[in-house]
């Protein structure tokens, strides 16, 4: 499906690239594989500090926002002239934004474009409560003008395609969220976790949407459980709810069983996912796919258990049992406590995961993404 010309490709970001959030992690993703493809890969991005990745062109200043219960930072306004200097400098055969986008940078970026040059765009979010859907929909009117300038729209997941039909009316293709799974399946086992005791993940931001403390609440129904085998909890993650949970776990007497281990670097993850027989994402919303849940899957070595989200159902619709319901402790313990009970059933649905994430590998889906910029490439050039 790929193409044998190397393309030009710019990867635009209205965000920083110094966070590791999940469109930071697609977009870095898909950039270093089409580079050993032989493309041409540069990051057109906002105010971005990074020294270790090839081609990054910072083309704003941000300042720092919440948005759909995360952290990011928004551009300040870009010249005009300065990026039509830039796209005439550099002469990109594709532009590829990730959406929504900013109406003072990207969206500038795109009407300066030269018409010769493809736009693909992926539209990456779910609005997590309804001031952020109409922030979301107010976003797509103000694009209204660059919007008409994309030769192709794709969205991480079904539910993103659905949101994007409503607010930005657009019709995208589902292209999913991608997983360096040779990665996460060789990686090894961290060894102080390797010994008698089972062991629960949870890796993500502390933040309230993302449901820690819904599972912390779960394993304190279940910790005088005297039918089930010994087990940790393991918390990877840092945020500003980090100092309540750790009070809730001493007042609750679950110190001896959850360990809080702070931030985990993407270097470290894959050997944490490996590590986990139990894989807990109990996010309440906000969530257009659930690259977590891929991550967790890949290793082979954990079953995953889920919020039930759009976004994580969109993955986990081969296996409804993982889902629960979201802020249900109780919903929650009784679906740790059936997969603690079961070994055969873990390893049966870590074997699944695995089987079923090898569909999300970046190859896999990056030589259907190298299709479609030259499907639309050529499509502008014959216009």
């Amino acid at each position: 499906m790929a193409t044998s010309k190397s393309l030009k490709v710019g990867l635009v970001l209205d965000d920083t690239l110094d966070t590791p959030d999940g469109i930071q992690q697609y977009v870095i993703a898909i950039g270093e594989w089409l580079r050993t493809q032989g493309h041409d890969v540069h990051y057109l991005v906002g105010q971005s500090s990074r020294s270790d990745i090839a081609n990054i062109h910072s083309l704003s200043r941000n300042m720092k926002v919440r948005f759909n219960g995360n952290r990011l930072s928004m551009p300040l306004p870009t010249s005009r002239r300065r990026l039509k200097q830039f796209l005439d400098d550099q002469r990109f055969d594709v532009i590829h934004v990730q959406v929504p986008y900013s109406p003072y940078m990207a969206h500038r970026l795109i009407l300066a474009l030269s018409p010769t040059t493809a736009v693909i765009g992926t539209f990456h979010i779910l609005p997590y409560g309804k001031i952020v859907t109409l922030g979301a929909k107010a976003l797509g009117r103000w694009s209204k003008q660059s919007l008409k300038r994309f030769d192709q729209m794709l969205a991480v997941s079904a539910a993103a395609a659905d949101f994007a039909k409503s607010s930005y009316k657009v019709d995208p293709i589902v292209l999913p969220n991608v997983v360096d799974f040779e990665r996460f399946s060789t990686a090894p086992k961290i060894a102080k976790y390797n010994d008698d005791k089972l062991n629960i993940l949870f890796l993500g931001r502390l933040v309230p949407r993302k449901g820690c403390q819904t599972l912390l609440s779960a394993i304190n129904l279940l910790k005088n459980d005297a039918e089930l085998p010994k087990f940790r909890v393991i918390i990877c993650g840092k945020g500003p709810l980090l100092d309540k949970l750790q009070k809730y776990s001493q007042d609750n007497q679950l110190q001896s069983m959850v360990e809080f281990v702070g931030f985990v670097s993407e270097a470290d993850k894959p050997s944490y996912y490996a590590s986990a027989d139990i894989s807990v994402f109990p996010s309440s919303g906000g969530e257009s796919f659930g690259i977590v849940l891929l991550e967790a899957m890949a290793s082979g070595q954990s079953a995953v258990l889920a919020g039930d989200n759009p976004g994580y159902r969109s993955v986990m619709s081969d296996q409804p049992e993982l889902l629960f319901k979201p802020l249900s402790e109780q919903a929650l313990a009784d679906k740790i406590r059936k997969l603690l009970l079961d070994e055969v059933k873990r390893q049966q649905l870590a074997n699944w995961g695995r089987a079923f994430t090898a569909d999300f590998d970046t190859a896999k889906i990056g030589n259907k993404l190298i299709y479609i910029y030259a499907q639309a490439l050529r499509n502008r050039r014959q216009q």
